[in-house]
């Protein structure tokens, strides 16, 4: 079997094409978009690699990572219609499932009562980073919904994965003993 050559040309003017063929210029929103899902899913593939990270955090990383190919998928497929169109591979079930990782991660964790600067550990740093990109998905996600319809569950499972990012990075600052930096808004 002859594989497929890794480049097409089909790009070197800056155009790309969505599921379906329709091409677009390469800064097109929805490029934007599932582009900025793409680097968040590599982001997070780093961040599985700390040797910090428990066994059952690392397979919550790649069951996300998962998620974020099917979510990438319903961005990459134009929607000029506006049709009420589902994100297949995506369920309550999965924003369930990282709410009830958030609940037994935030269960180890003293109180907030303050803004927590991204820092402590390289892990808890990392994953700081993994939810600012969460975030820009997720603005990017906002920006197509003003022009088309998106399925409700993209925003729901995006926005939980950013508050497990956040959780996990105190969690584990807190587990490796070594104390949150607190925003000193006099500073």
């Amino acid at each position: 079997m002859k594989k497929s050559p890794v480049y097409t040309r089909t790009g070197d003017t800056g155009a790309t094409s969505l599921v379906g063929g329709k091409r677009v210029k390469k800064n097109d929103i929805r490029i934007e978009a599932y582009g900025s899902v793409d680097e968040l899913n590599s982001n997070l593939g780093l961040l599985a690699t700390s040797s910090t990270l428990g066994p059952e955090q690392i397979e919550l990383l790649h069951f996300v990572q998962n998620k974020l190919f099917n979510i990438g998928a319903y961005l990459a497929t134009d929607n000029p219609d506006g049709d009420m169109t589902q994100c297949n591979g995506l369920s309550s079930d999965d924003i369930e499932r990282l709410e009830t990782m958030i609940d037994t991660l935030d269960s180890h964790l003293p109180p907030l009562n303050n803004f927590v600067l991204p820092a402590g550990t390289r892990t808890a740093a990392h994953a700081h980073v993994c939810r600012t990109m969460c975030r820009r998905c997720e603005r990017r996600i906002v920006n197509i919904s003003d022009i088309t319809y998106v399925d409700p569950i993209l925003l729901k499972f995006i926005n939980r994965l950013s508050d497990y990012l956040f959780v996990l990075a105190r969690f584990m600052n807190v587990n490796a003993q070594v104390e949150e930096i607190f925003w000193n808004k006099d500073c």
